[in-house]
């Protein structure tokens, strides 16, 4: 009787989790559902450069979590990324490749490459398979020139004249699809970006509020916050009823926390 080797097990996809995972759903275990999340992210290439625009809305579901988030994020002085997806994965990720980059230039005392933050943020994004949520924008300008990359979360990039990306990506590339040429000026791209966002904010219910826009030029870069504010708020209370201090206060005093024990696991309620 020969005795069996040990041997390493083999590459690809394993499929041994699929018939527990079918028998804990047909047990009543609702299996993990996809955060809608929503976004208009754009850039082009300008004869001088880059431009990269973004909504400033930030979503929890069906709540507006911020009217004024900044979505396009700093990687280098050359260099700007926009994110989509899940907030806490696009700063987190922008944040730690950033201070990758500073390193760099600390060591090497050369400015930073384009191409070099697309290899970190793609390398990272592929090593975690798609469960970290940031798609990205990234634009910038070296020594060899503008350049304009898109990264999903998976990890597959692309490199593009122009880009949109997040939930009102369609409606935002409608116009780039329509308006776009090349050797465009910086107010003609500037003008497309912000029509290609507002694009997305108007059919788009992920997206809204304001538009921000960066660009990047050799030597130089422009952060436009909130240069185009097409939603301002215009309602207005018209008795001028308020509330006082006093009663906030008193409510939150006279509130309390009931425990409900009618199901096994605890819930709790907030009464005022």
């Amino acid at each position: 009787m020969t005795k069996s080797l040990d041997l390493p097990p083999k590459g690809g996809f394993s499929f041994d989790l699929c018939r527990r995972n079918d028998m804990l759903e047909k047990k009543g275990l609702k299996p993990p559902s996809y955060l809608k999340t929503g976004t208009t992210i754009v850039g082009l290439v300008f004869q001088d450069g880059i431009i990269l625009g973004a909504d400033t809305r930030a979503t929890e579901g069906p709540i507006v979590a911020d009217k004024n988030c900044e979505k396009i994020h700093y990687m280098a002085p050359n260099i700007y990324c926009c994110g989509a997806g899940t907030a806490a994965d696009t700063e987190a990720v922008t944040d730690m490749v950033s201070s990758q980059l500073q390193l760099h230039r600390y060591h090497t005392g050369r400015e930073s490459r384009v191409v070099t933050a697309l290899t970190l943020l793609k390398r990272h994004l592929f090593n975690y398979q798609g469960h970290v949520s940031a798609a990205l924008v990234l634009g910038g300008v070296d020594i060899t020139g503008p350049h304009l990359h898109t990264i999903y979360p998976h990890g597959s990039t692309d490199t593009l004249p122009f880009a949109t990306m997040g939930s009102g990506s369609l409606a935002a590339m409608s116009v780039f699809e329509s308006k776009y040429k090349e050797s465009l000026s910086r107010d003609e791209g500037i003008k497309i970006v912000v029509e290609a966002i507002c694009a997305g904010i108007f059919n788009d219910l992920g997206s809204g509020s304001n538009v921000d826009v960066c660009v990047i030029t050799k030597g130089h870069k422009e952060y436009l916050r909130n240069h185009l504010q097409p939603n301002p708020r215009t309602f207005v209370n018209p008795k001028g009823f308020t509330f006082s201090k006093k009663t906030v206060i008193e409510s939150i005093i006279k509130s309390k926390i009931v425990e409900c024990r009618e199901q096994p696991q605890k819930h709790y309620s907030w009464i005022a």
